[in-house]
C-alpha cells in the first residue's frame, strides 16, 4: 500500500470510499463497469480483483482449494483468503454471488 506524504483523517477515507462505492453503483451496466474498472485499476489489481472474484462460486459450491486452483491457476493463498472474506468478512461476496444465483450448498 502506499504511503502518503499527508495523513489522512479516518472521516475522509471513509467519505472517499463512500464517494467511489456511489460512483460504482451509478454505472449500472457491465460494458461501462469494466471501462470504469480499467480507468481506475491497474492492470495487475484488475487481474487480482478478477481472480478473487473467479474462486468466490467455487468456494461457495465446496470445491477445494487446491482443485479451484488447478482449474483456475488462482494462488492457494489467494483462495484462502476469498474463503476467509466468505466466512468472516463484511458480506459482500456473498450477497454479490446470491444476486448472480450462487447460493451455498451444505457446509463441508
Amino acid at each position: 500500500m502506499k504511503k502518503r506524504l499527508l495523513p489522512v483523517t479516518r472521516a475522509k477515507e471513509s467519505s472517499a470510499i463512500r464517494q467511489l462505492c456511489t460512483a460504482l453503483c451509478a454505472i449500472g451496466e457491465p460494458a461501462a463497469m469494466r471501462d470504469l474498472l480499467v480507468d481506475l485499476c491497474t492492470p495487475a489489481e484488475l487481474e487480482a480483483l478478477a481472480d478473487r472474484w473467479r474462486v468466490v462460486p467455487l468456494l461457495i459450491d465446496g470445491v477445494p482449494y487446491r482443485e479451484i486452483h488447478e482449474r483456475t491457476a488462482v494462488s492457494v493463498t489467494t483462495i484462502g483468503r476469498v474463503a476467509r472474506c466468505l466466512e468472516r468478512g463484511a458480506g459482500g461476496y456473498r450477497l454479490a454471488a446470491a444476486r448472480l444465483g450462487h447460493h451455498h450448498h451444505a457446509s463441508h
